[in-house]
């Protein structure tokens, strides 16, 4: 059980709830916060006040004041009419994560809604009640409106949930359980909207499997390292304190640690006086790579305990601010430097994929690893295939976030695109993910022309978990299917949170 605060999630955490459906509670004194956030919204309407979102339309629309008796009808119709996403729905992990966030965010008590409204968020991700959301239609600031408003009409018995993997109407959902739809009243469509937790949400998830398929790029590399003779001097941890990237340095320790007890892998002047790039700068590459992860997780765990819709409610409601917390910037930002770093990640792969199969780099392994090269192709379409896709990565990895275009008849004139970049860098890592499972695949059959019982013991193993889900190539047959399943392999451990990292 995860108790939600509003202040404290950490990436961890949303990998639980998401993953392995771990529930969650709230916070008694978050939820004391969020009913003093509320009776200041209700003194505003008793009041007459005019406050943004809570008696006003909204966008251009802020100067429009409302009559008390349609506050809520307000909510409503901004609800309905924002709920205009595009396209194919984001995965349902997404989903179930973004109702986490919001629920997250509006537990920080500046948000003005009832207590009941974070219970039933909070029952939707323990009862598994998933918003159908599409992933297109946000432009990162003013929040993610589109994709949030189809998360806010589950509460109200609207839109549509997963149910087994397809979509079914929302309406009834409440009625399994004895309860009725909620009834929006003042401010409270706005909080469930104004937000950055699509792009948070997505972010998040990318960074979920960013962080492992990183640590996972270091025993690949290391059976290619294999494979091909690298030279271990490389990896002396002199050479990487000299530096001074601790990330880097941390890389090299990895590898020795993978290496260790290798009789493939060799010292300067074995074979040759020193590797190629691909091989020799792994630490560098690589650790450049932690570097960004670095800075990606830091911001997306600010990100996920913020306060990010508008207006803000504060001191008991005697100020209350119209901000703009809501735009994407920062994780915009962060989205697409997850991008530039995974993709530079499969990049470097790639190359390695080059060196395993091409006869002049290989160190006497079977031209393109054929066993009969030129009657059996082997894996020279492979390399093809990572080629394709490092190359549709430089194409994805363009930054979402220099872009913007004004909204709302110009009162929102600059955006973030931050849940563009967002999604795109979950498909750099998708197909950064298949390049590495090519590497695996490819390495896998070069250690063992050259004697898989020569391997360290540590590599030996990751062999294995290879070997369950594809074999070797005794001939040429359809290779996608391996490719997928190993693919499929490293996925599944980055939803298990399993590393395979040295152990500390």
């Amino acid at each position: 059980m995860i108790t939600l605060t509003g202040n404290d999630l950490t990436i961890e955490q949303l990998r639980r709830i998401v993953f392995e459906n771990e529930r969650i509670e709230l916070d008694r004194e978050s939820m004391e916060k969020v009913r003093k956030s509320r009776e200041a919204v209700e003194r505003i309407v008793a009041e007459n006040r005019t406050v943004y979102g809570i008696n006003t339309g909204f966008g251009k629309f802020s100067d429009v004041v409302i009559a008390g008796e349609d506050c809520n009808p307000l909510q409503l119709h901004l609800i309905r009419s924002h709920a205009c996403g595009i396209g194919a729905p984001f995965p349902e992990p997404v989903s179930r994560a973004m109702v986490v966030l919001r629920l997250n965010a509006l537990l920080k008590g500046f948000s003005g809604i009832r207590p009941i409204l974070a219970e039933r968020l909070a029952m939707m991700v323990n009862e598994g009640i998933h918003p159908v959301i599409p992933q297109q239609g946000s432009l990162g600031a003013s929040g993610d409106l589109a994709p949030l408003s189809h998360l806010a009409l589950v509460a109200i018995g609207e839109g549509e949930i997963w149910r087994s993997g397809e979509r079914v109407p929302a309406e009834g959902v409440w009625n399994r359980f004895g309860l009725a739809p909620l009834e929006l009243e003042a401010k409270e469509g706005l909080a469930l909207i104004n937000g950055t937790q699509a792009m948070t949400a997505q972010g998040a998830l990318a960074y979920i499997e960013a962080e492992a398929l990183a640590y996972q790029s270091e025993w690949i590399a290391a059976m290619t390292f294999q494979a091909l003779y690298g030279i271990k001097d490389a990896f002396h941890p002199a050479v990487h304190e000299a530096r001074g990237y601790k990330e880097q340095t941390a890389v090299a320790e990895r590898m020795r640690w993978w290496l260790e007890g290798s009789r493939l892998a060799t010292r300067q002047g074995d074979v040759r006086v020193q590797d190629a790039y691909s091989l020799r700068c792994i630490p560098q590459v690589h650790g450049a790579t932690w570097q960004v992860l670095s800075y990606v997780k830091e911001k997306l765990e600010i990100e996920m305990n913020a306060a990010t819709d508008n207006p803000l409610i504060f001191e008991d409601g005697e100020v209350v601010i119209s901000g703009g917390n809501f735009h994407g910037q920062p994780i915009a930002f962060a989205a697409d430097f997850l991008k530039v770093g995974m993709a530079e990640l499969a990049n470097i792969s790639e190359r390695r994929i080059e060196r395993l199969v091409n006869p002049a780099l290989n160190e006497g392994l079977p031209p393109f690893l054929s066993p009969q090269p030129g009657l059996q192709s082997g894996a020279m379409i492979l390399q093809y295939a990572a080629a394709s896709l490092v190359s549709e990565n430089k194409t994805l990895a363009h930054p979402a976030s220099v872009d913007s275009i004004p909204s709302s008849a110009n009162q929102e004139d600059h955006v973030s695109m931050g849940t563009i970049g967002a999604r795109h860098a979950r498909d750099v890592i998708e197909n950064a993910r298949r390049v590495l499972a090519i590497e695996a695949f490819c390495a896998a059959q070069a250690v063992e022309y050259r004697g898989a019982e020569k391997l360290s013991g540590r590599t030996a193993e990751r062999l294995q978990a290879i070997r369950n889900v594809a074999g070797p190539i005794d001939e040429d047959r359809i290779f996608n299917p391996d490719i997928e399943r190993i693919a499929g392999l490293l996925l599944e451990e980055a939803k298990q949170g399993n590393r395979q990292t040295v152990a500390t």
